[in-house]
């Protein structure tokens, strides 16, 4: 078999400084970060202008559909992106995504609202953050292999652990940004306008990104195979037409990045979404105990990067798994607690039971916003309640039931819309609602948190819990999936199983969560969906991922040639 020193020349390409690729690599991505998480910080503020015409809790839903749909498209930009990345280099792709991220993120600033343009707004909107995914998915990659490729052997974990706090530090930006303005605004003001300014000012970030990025030099890994002719003409066919790499990328995805995906969103936005939405803490604490959180685990990143450098990827990995498939309905019942007491103590004490025909009950999303929910009297309640936040258990009765609302022991029962139309049934309608908030009121449920009695200190304690378990997944993945891959396709391989975990599986976890809190009633029915695919992970994980640490990456760059072939060394390797 040729080996590096054989196939490949001495001295590939001028050194450059460590630290200095390390840190510009880092800051590039940082400020790609603020611009993609810029939009599910401001969701609540984008949901009134660009989706004013449906109900507040499809609009809401439709805001965050809006940011999924930029983490749907980042698999396409994986394989965009890493097919240029392996056949033209590293660091000018990921100069191309900074630029489409910028321009895009700028945009939205001066996109004119719903109440403007009418449907063009929220099209034009989710066209822009299509292109913010389609670079996205271009970017992690890129950066990773630049910095691994750039790593002395035993460091690898160390080195792109700094890669690997740039979407925490990405999003405390934004999130900063954000409660500066919410603080120092009125709130009328940033409601109107204020909240388009971190979208202008990211393309300051932009110009001092790209003039960051231009200091580097390519890698000194795919220059080596460039000057040896080694790099792959068709590196998607290489890498997943080829069953030797393909079962490689499946397990990538689902012993590993499934799961860090998840975790990493149930430690950051969704505890975000769920303070505002379900806990009804005000957006600015909300943001403020979210980046505080972040902030104090960052140097956990490092942590756990240096560890599997010393024990392994794997063991941190799948540890993080496990706790978090015992842990999270314990904990986020706990932030519940710490959030709103009194929510949760209403909760406790004065449980909230609809009594209902199932079969008449719609499930409580609208995207087009011409569902009133008034056809059934389950409709009627489901919708108050949804439109409230208010968690609630359902029964089953039998058909024909009139729905009924059980608050504790008072009982409100629903108008029967069969038997009314036109103005009888919304009087109807109306005062069985303010029957049931003021059953509700009487039992104690908050309609928002009272600033004075969130237990702040308990709040970040719990969000640090989440944050170390994110590190604990996200810290040693960017080595784990440099090692797993031969160099001459590594930027297409890891790519793809990268951003549809983070992509897909992670980035609907809001958008899914929400739905399924809105259609049962259960606020932490959500919760599930992190659940279950943190076990998945665990389980193929612990069988079936290698571990990677002490592999020479270098190593894997050939293999002998294939039978039949003209003598040259040109295929590619098997893992």
């Amino acid at each position: 078999m040729t080996t590096d020193s054989e196939a490949l020349p001495a001295e590939g390409a001028k050194g450059q400084n460590e630290k200095l690729v390390i840190a510009a690599s880092s800051l590039g991505t940082i400020f790609e970060w603020y611009d993609f998480y810029l939009y599910g910080l401001l969701a609540s503020s984008i949901s009134v202008h660009f989706f004013s015409g449906v109900n507040a809790t499809t609009g809401f839903i439709l805001a965050l559909m809006a940011f999924a749909a930029g983490f749907a498209i980042r698999p396409f930009g994986a394989l965009v992106f890493g097919r240029v990345g392996d056949i033209v280099g590293r660091k000018n792709t990921f100069l191309v995504t900074m630029a489409i991220m910028g321009l895009s993120t700028f945009a939205v600033g001066f996109l004119p609202g719903y109440d403007s343009i009418g449907i063009a707004a929220p099209i034009i909107l989710m066209l822009l953050r299509l292109l913010q995914g389609l670079a996205i998915g271009g970017e992690y990659g890129g950066a990773a292999v630049y910095i691994a490729e750039h790593a002395p052997p035993g460091k690898r974990g160390f080195y792109t652990s700094f890669i690997q706090t740039t979407a925490m530090l990405g999003l405390i930006i934004a999130s900063s940004f954000v409660v500066s303005l919410r603080l120092f605004m009125d709130a009328d003001s940033f409601d109107a306008w204020g909240w388009r300014l971190p979208f202008l000012f990211s393309i300051v970030l932009l110009s001092v990104a790209l003039w960051i990025r231009l200091q580097l030099e390519e890698s000194p890994v795919f220059q080596r195979m460039k000057a040896a002719g080694a790099t792959s003409k068709a590196p998607l066919k290489e890498a997943f037409g080829e069953w030797r790499n393909l079962k490689v990328v499946l397990i990538a995805l689902f012993g590993a990045v499934a799961g860090q995906a998840v975790i990493g969103f149930a430690a950051h936005l969704y505890p975000l979404f769920y303070l505002e939405k379900i806990a009804r803490v005000d957006g600015a604490t909300a943001n403020f105990l979210v980046a505080t959180a972040l902030t104090l685990i960052i140097p956990s990143f490092v942590f756990f990067g240096w560890l599997s450098d010393r024990i392994g990827r794997k063991p941190i990995m799948m540890s993080a798994c496990v706790v978090a498939v015992f842990a999270y309905f314990p904990l986020y019942q706990a932030l519940v607690a710490a959030a709103n007491p009194a929510m949760a103590a209403a909760i406790e004490r004065a449980p909230v039971t609809v009594v209902a025909d199932a079969r008449e009950c719609s499930f409580q999303f609208d995207p087009i916003g011409q569902n009133r929910f008034d056809a059934t009297s389950c409709d009627i309640v489901k919708a108050y309640l949804a439109r409230s936040g208010i968690n609630y258990i359902n029964i089953d009765a039998a058909s024909r039931t009139i729905a009924e609302v059980r608050i504790g022991d008072d009982v409100h029962v629903a108008p029967d819309p069969a038997t009314l139309d036109g103005e009888a049934r919304a009087a109807a309608i109306a005062r069985f609602q303010g029957e049931v908030q003021g059953g509700l009121t009487r039992a104690g449920y908050p309609k928002d948190a009272d600033p004075a009695q969130v237990d702040k200190l308990k709040v970040i304690g719990i969000l640090c819990i989440f944050g170390v378990l994110a590190t604990m997944v996200y810290g040693p993945l960017a080595a784990l999936l440099v090692e797993l891959f031969p160099a001459r396709i590594r930027y297409s391989s890891l790519s793809l199983p990268y951003h549809i975990g983070n992509g897909w599986i992670g980035g609907f976890m809001p958008t899914i969560g929400f739905a399924m809190v809105a259609a049962t009633g259960n606020i932490y029915q959500g919760l599930w969906y992190a659940v279950v695919v943190a076990a998945v992970t665990a389980v193929v994980g612990i069988l079936f991922l290698p571990e990677t640490y002490k592999r020479d990456i270098e190593a894997q760059m050939f293999r002998p040639s294939v039978r039949g072939s003209s003598g040259a060394n040109n295929s590619l390797l098997g893992i």
